[in-house]
């Protein structure tokens, strides 16, 4: 919603206050599409050459996320609390045994079963999985710190990945300003071509060129970079439910009592999605 309405503002406040101050936008809008294809074309022609078919994909998706927020919300953190909170319940009162099944087939799992949502999370439910598999295969014998070590080597792994179409986002935004540019002399050599015209003409022609260079860096810092900024806070603002499963997972193994367990787990949720210290523990007696 926001980056929509951002885009309306700048557009309006940009071409509004050029029209305001006496600008006439006529030739502005003559020769956008001209130098557009220039720039967008080179655009896409660099992030073709600087990416794989699978990256470029994930950009497409990336933009998705800037408009669509966050994925995660209140109700996904508590659910995710709960979820491991009992897996951990069962890992001690019942053994590596009594766990082993749900964290070999999550989707067979009866525990997973109840939180469909998180279910087809196949990363979430991986790290969790993955993490508790650990635990079962070695009988409650490894090490904690490592345990904490996998898991922060798969977090960040994942982060990574996520943050590529980010990454050849901004790499976008700061290269716009030279294709635009690029656009601004090629119009100068096509004016040029033609000096024996008459000064209208020639001034027509120059103010062309240098539609060229204010979309390129119109588009770099009022769009591109932007775009890249949001779908950065929408990346971290994603990845604070992995820490979440981290904090129970590691703060159980610990051995800590559960209230200092939902504690550890909370701190780090935003306070936009952050459930408060009642409702968890209501929801854990409930279950």
């Amino acid at each position: 919603m926001f980056p929509a309405i951002g885009l309306v503002v700048l557009l309006v406040m940009v071409f509004g206050g050029f029209v305001f101050t006496g600008g006439a936008l006529g030739p502005v809008m003559e020769a956008i599409p001209h130098e557009l294809i220039i720039i967008g074309g080179a655009a896409a022609g660099a992030l073709i050459i600087g990416n794989s078919g699978k990256e470029l994909k994930a950009l497409a998706g990336g933009l998705a996320k800037v408009f669509k927020g966050p994925k995660y919300k209140k109700q996904d953190y508590l659910d995710t609390i709960f979820l491991v909170s009992k897996l951990m319940k069962m890992l001690r009162m019942e053994g590596p045994i009594a766990l082993e099944p749900h964290v070999e087939d999550p989707k067979s799992s009866a525990i997973f079963a109840e939180y469909p949502r998180l279910l087809a999370d196949h990363t979430l439910v991986d790290l969790i999985a993955d993490t508790l598999r650990l635990v079962v295969v070695s009988s409650g014998t490894l090490d904690v710190h490592a345990v904490e070590e996998v898991m922060d080597n798969a977090i960040k792994t994942h982060h990574q990945e996520v943050q590529r179409p980010q990454t050849s986002l901004q790499s976008l935004a700061d290269a716009l300003p030279a294709l635009g540019i690029v656009a601004a002399v090629l119009g100068v050599v096509k004016t040029m071509g033609s000096i024996d015209k008459p000064p209208a003409i020639l001034g027509a022609m120059i103010g062309s060129a240098l539609v060229g260079t204010f979309l390129g860096v119109l588009l770099a810092y009022g769009l591109v970079g932007p775009l890249a900024t949001r779908l950065q806070q929408v990346i971290d603002a994603d990845s604070a439910i992995y820490h979440t499963v981290k904090q129970i997972i590691i703060a159980s193994l610990h051995g800590h009592p559960q209230p200092l367990v939902i504690e550890a787990a909370r701190s780090g949720i935003a306070h936009s999605n952050q459930p408060g210290f009642a409702e968890v523990f209501d929801g854990l007696r409930g279950r």
